[in-house]
């Protein structure tokens, strides 16, 4: 057993917190921008990108992320693509993310009334000039609150990572537990540190949806 103080614990939990959030963000950020692509198919007026969107939606919802992972992971390089565990990780999670936004962003454009079309119409703007003129910006202000709370979720799936050998929070505590055999102290932290990344963010949604409620 290797002696480790509380403190190089703490350090080493934090230094490997670091790719935890920067995973989150890049995987955040390439899902917003591949969910979008996957909105403008969700929204578009020919029936078959539609049917293209809802069927890449309901793949990536309706299939363990762990098991996207592994395909990504184990599945590529089968096919002569040699990837690293970082690359899976951002690839894997950047189309789980993007399933998801896309949704939750489109149920924003759903619940626009018709109106708002119909005044894009009247002032003579094009298709793309409603989206982004009238449509998208009223979209994401209704959908504020669950793409912060989704934010949370994929904080939270990081973790998953881990199996693919990625160094991440989990992974670099299931090393130190293994090193000291004090699976309390190392998981009680981790927990702790989790909860700090992701417990002002879930606050935050709360109060962008009570902020919405109010008007």
């Amino acid at each position: 057993m290797i002696e480790f103080t509380f403190w190089d614990i703490v350090r080493n939990l934090l230094l490997a917190a670091r790719w935890t959030v920067l995973l989150s963000l890049a995987a955040f950020v390439g899902g917003g921008v591949v969910g979008m692509v996957v909105l403008f198919f969700r929204i578009a007026k020919n029936k078959w990108s539609r049917r293209l969107a809802s069927g890449y939606i309901a793949l990536f919802q309706g299939t363990p992320l762990l098991m996207q992972l592994f395909l990504m992971f184990f599945g590529l390089p089968m096919l002569g693509l040699r990837i690293e565990p970082w690359t899976a990780a951002v690839l894997g999670l950047t189309f789980f993310a993007s399933a998801y936004l896309a949704e939750i962003w489109r149920s924003g454009v759903d619940a626009l009334p018709r109106g708002q079309w119909d005044a894009g119409a009247s002032l003579g703007l094009h298709y793309l000039q409603e989206l982004r003129l009238i449509i998208l910006p009223q979209a994401f202000s209704i959908t504020r609150a669950p793409t912060v709370g989704f934010l949370v979720q994929l904080i939270k799936s990081t973790a998953l990572t881990s199996i693919i050998g990625f160094e991440e929070l989990v992974r670099t505590s299931n090393a130190i537990n293994n090193a000291t055999f004090e699976p309390f102290k190392v998981y009680g932290l981790v927990a702790l540190i989790f909860f700090i990344m992701c417990f002002p963010l879930t606050q935050y949604a709360r109060t962008l949806e009570r902020r919405a409620a109010a008007h």
